[in-house]
């Protein structure tokens, strides 16, 4: 956490157009994240001339040359130092020295308190790195192998952030399915599951995106029988194609995405199941893409997430031949987004008039629903809350009573 770190050494935060020093934490999974990235360091630089600039991240591991050539950036640094990112430069910004997040023994440590940057939920990484090899992705070159945080720094830090005020906390992580495997013992995903599941504080956690081969039986059943996780999954199916999925290397069938997604519905029926697919991957025909579109339209998912195929220097994928013509890429793109967009209002429509549970964010005139509902109250309540509203039409919901 590059911002609790500044701020316990006496750093405060400001606008970018104002600040001394800006911290980028760049993506490189697609090339128009290379491109954001860039824009938004020139961006900065031209509004602040004279600000210097620290890049980190997934970008500036992959290609720290052209990082450096940036305007302004006067420091890279790559995913292997990021999280000493702070000590390295506190002396150099005229910081103070201090321990970091997840050192020490005192209460919160020095988490942000809810609000903080505009979150209301804290994301905590519990694991970095990834030991598959999908033949698309880059990831693995630039964050390493899979490093999990010991389970008792886990709980370590979530009853800081609990104590922090924090009433809902996403866990996340590179290949978060993995926890736990390059740990001595008996850590797991689903051991560090229930741990959270037992936690005797009224806090949500929220299981970040999970590959499908790593969603366990157990896993499911510790969810569905839980209040205190969310009944929210996220499993990237990537294609709907089996044979794209071999081509892609992704150690699944459709037919075992489509036994996994019929499971969780059987027990949490109202569970909300999002998705990641690729459109114009090498190779991928017509009829690939109409397999596609046909498991789509069948799959009780409720959300949906669509990146056109984007080749990655040094993977496998952007080695193969058969590249599919930009035009065809952003025509499955919009067909499939269209999808997305019919799931979630079929979903949406499916928890009309349903009382849920939800914590107030932003303004406090909206909240999100364990189910992963976000919407915009009748009446503005205090941020950071758990308000029990009745769900309505068009993202609306009427406050029922305040718990």
């Amino acid at each position: 956490m590059i911002e609790a770190d500044m701020r316990v050494r006496g750093a405060t935060a400001t606008s970018s157009d104002r600040a001394d020093v800006v911290f980028v934490n760049t993506c490189s999974v697609t090339a128009s994240a290379d491109q954001g990235a860039r824009q938004m360091i020139r961006r900065i630089a031209r509004s602040n001339p004279a600000v210097r600039i620290v890049v980190t991240g997934c970008y500036a591991t992959r290609r720290p040359g052209e990082v450096a050539a940036l305007p302004n950036v006067v420091r890279v640094v790559d995913n292997a130092g990021k999280d000493a990112i702070v000590d390295v430069l506190a002396e150099d910004v005229g910081l103070s020295t201090a321990e970091r997040f997840g050192d020490g023994d005192g209460p919160c440590g020095h988490v942000l308190t809810p609000g903080t940057a505009g979150r209301t939920a804290l994301t905590l990484r519990v694991q970095t790195g990834c030991d598959e090899a999908c033949s698309y992705c880059i990831i693995p070159s630039t964050r390493g192998v899979g490093r999990s945080q010991p389970l008792e720094h886990v709980i370590r830090d979530v009853q800081r952030a609990v104590d922090a005020g924090y009433k809902e906390i996403a866990i996340t992580g590179v290949h978060l399915g993995s926890y736990g495997r390059d740990l001595a013992g008996s850590s797991s995903l689903a051991v560090l599951v229930q741990r959270l599941n037992d936690w005797p504080a009224d806090v949500l956690f929220r299981v970040s995106s999970l590959e499908p081969m790593d969603c366990s039986q157990e896993l499911i059943e510790a969810v569905a029988s839980s209040q205190r996780i969310a009944p929210h999954f996220h499993l990237p199916l990537q294609h709907g194609s089996d044979g794209m999925l071999r081509a892609m290397r992704r150690p699944y069938t459709v037919s075992y995405y489509r036994r996994l997604v019929d499971r969780i519905k059987t027990v949490l029926p109202h569970a909300s199941i999002g998705s990641d697919i690729i459109v114009g991957f090498p190779g991928e025909t017509a009829s690939h893409f109409a397999e596609m579109r046909k498991v789509l339209e069948q799959l009780p998912l409720t959300h949906l997430h669509v990146f056109p195929y984007s080749d990655r220097s040094g993977t496998d994928a952007s080695r193969l031949s058969q590249k599919v013509h930009g035009r065809d890429v952003r025509e499955r793109g919009r067909e499939a987004r269209a999808i997305g967009e019919l799931m979630s209002k079929k979903f949406r429509k499916s928890q009309v008039g349903r009382i849920l549970r939800g914590l107030s964010v932003d303004d406090g005139r909206s909240v999100v629903t364990g189910n992963y509902l976000k919407l915009r109250l009748d009446r503005q309540q205090q941020r950071n809350e758990w308000v029990s509203v009745r769900v309505e039409e068009d993202r609306k919901a009427t406050v029922s009573r305040d718990l």
